[in-house]
């Protein structure tokens, strides 16, 4: 009897050891869930005007555990918008709200990458500040190609953001996230003529449509690579421009000489000399 009792006890233990291990992961996931909302969005008003925009949200929680190093890497990515002619807007010591303008596609690509990857020293700091909030780095590739047919201007968008570090996997390649995926991040596209999402790329997601496709919003994904990749129009104003001054050119030639300037000059009769 007293044997059985002996046996009975340490299964016991064994198993409130076993759901130790996995309910305390749990706990501490659901606690520090969400300590930071991280909404990052590319609005284009026009071919040659448009932002990118950050607005980052911290919690009560992420705060109170580590408000001196949240803090110091908020101040950096204060510095990072600053070099690159952004303005901050600081809601409250939580909240943060940054713009990026930009003129071209070219500058948006590189404007949004420079961000993400900036030059060593900050990127040193920004990276300790991180790791002493708890708060895990991720790599980030922004790429936007543009061409040009006639009148329209045709932009394909492809984004690559890599969040492994904000989960873990488990033996058989399932996603756990770890107690430090503190980010519930998105990422917003806004065009004037609305844009299509293409998934056919490996690690592809699906957006959420809003105003007629003229808003995609992805949900990112934490322990996984996400890939973006979205195709929109917008007026060429090169194209545009070029059409203008050739009919304003038609326009004068015709007021000029009464014709198009594709068509034959009318020569009247020779009057015969008597």
């Amino acid at each position: 009897m007293r044997l059985a009792t002996v046996d009975w006890l340490q299964s016991t233990y064994r198993t409130v050891v076993r759901l130790r291990v996995l309910v305390i992961p749990l706990l501490a996931s659901l606690l520090l869930s969400g300590c930071v909302k991280y909404d990052l969005g590319v609005n284009f008003e026009g071919p040659h005007q448009g932002a990118i925009v950050h607005h980052i949200k911290l919690g009560e929680k992420l705060t109170s555990f580590s408000n001196d190093q949240v803090q110091d890497w908020l101040k950096s990515i204060e510095r990072r918008s600053h070099q690159l002619q952004g303005k901050v807007k600081r809601v409250s010591d939580k909240d943060l709200l940054v713009t990026i303008p930009f003129s071209s596609g070219a500058e948006l690509e590189s404007k949004f990458n420079q961000f993400f990857n900036p030059n060593t020293e900050e990127k040193s700091v920004s990276k300790s500040s991180l790791e002493a909030a708890n708060l895990p780095n991720f790599d980030s590739k922004f790429h936007l190609a543009q061409s040009n047919l006639l009148l329209l201007q045709r932009d394909r968008l492809s984004y690559d953001l890599d969040l492994r570090s904000l989960g873990v996997l488990s033996s058989n390649g399932n996603v756990i996230v770890s107690p430090s995926s503190l980010f519930d991040l998105q990422f917003a596209l806004e065009t004037p003529w609305g844009a299509r999402s293409i998934q056919k790329a490996e690690n592809a997601i699906a957006p959420d449509v809003y105003y007629n496709g003229h808003q995609l919003v992805w949900k990112l994904e934490p322990g996984q690579i996400n890939h973006i990749e979205a195709v929109f129009w917008m007026p060429n104003p090169l194209g545009l421009g070029t059409v203008l001054i050739f009919a304003l050119i038609v326009v004068g030639f015709y007021l000029k000489y009464k014709r198009f300037p594709w068509t034959e000059a009318i020569v009247p009769p020779a009057v015969p000399q008597s």
